[in-house]
């Protein structure tokens, strides 16, 4: 089964910090949490701006019940994907992808039969000359990015048997 999906994080050229994550698997079902344990602090002003202002706030769980630590969101993320073999697929993924591997710890941590490596959809659009992606609404909030992901995948694909 394949599973779209994307990060907001904060980055400082030596580490990244998981903000959020948002998966959608290709058969709709949804998952979005965000981390109650990265540092706000940390926070340039454009995450502050386009991230971290888009976020429920944290004090209101029982109005948004995604918040969770990053031992939680493993957990979650496990009990999403069950005993499927995944292929995961994001948009210019490279730090999406660390930063998703990092909740399991080293990559030799991640689980049996999930590859070591995501699939990404920028390259397969680069791959079919460009075409222009369907516009995305709600930039920035992991859930709307990986449901965007779906849709551009699912559009590609589209062209590609066309």
């Amino acid at each position: 089964m394949k599973y779209f999906f994307d990060t907001e994080f904060i980055e400082d050229g030596k580490t990244i910090e998981l903000i959020s994550i948002g998966v959608v698997a290709e058969d709709g079902r949804e998952l979005y949490c965000i981390s109650s344990e990265f540092d706000d602090l940390n926070a340039n002003d454009w995450v502050r701006e386009n991230v971290l202002s888009k976020l429920p706030h944290p004090w209101r769980r029982a109005d948004a019940p995604v918040w969770f630590t990053r031992e939680a969101i493993k957990n979650q993320v496990l009990a999403f994907v069950g005993q499927d073999k995944p292929e995961f697929w994001g948009y210019f993924a490279d730090y999406d992808w660390v930063v998703f591997c990092w909740l399991f710890g080293t990559m030799m941590n991640l689980p049996k039969d999930w590859p070591m490596y995501c699939r990404d959809i920028k390259q397969l659009c680069d791959d079919m000359g460009n075409p222009k992606l369907p516009d995305q609404e709600n930039e920035h909030n992991a859930l709307d990015d990986a449901k965007w992901n779906k849709a551009a995948y699912e559009f590609l694909k589209e062209i590609d048997n066309a």
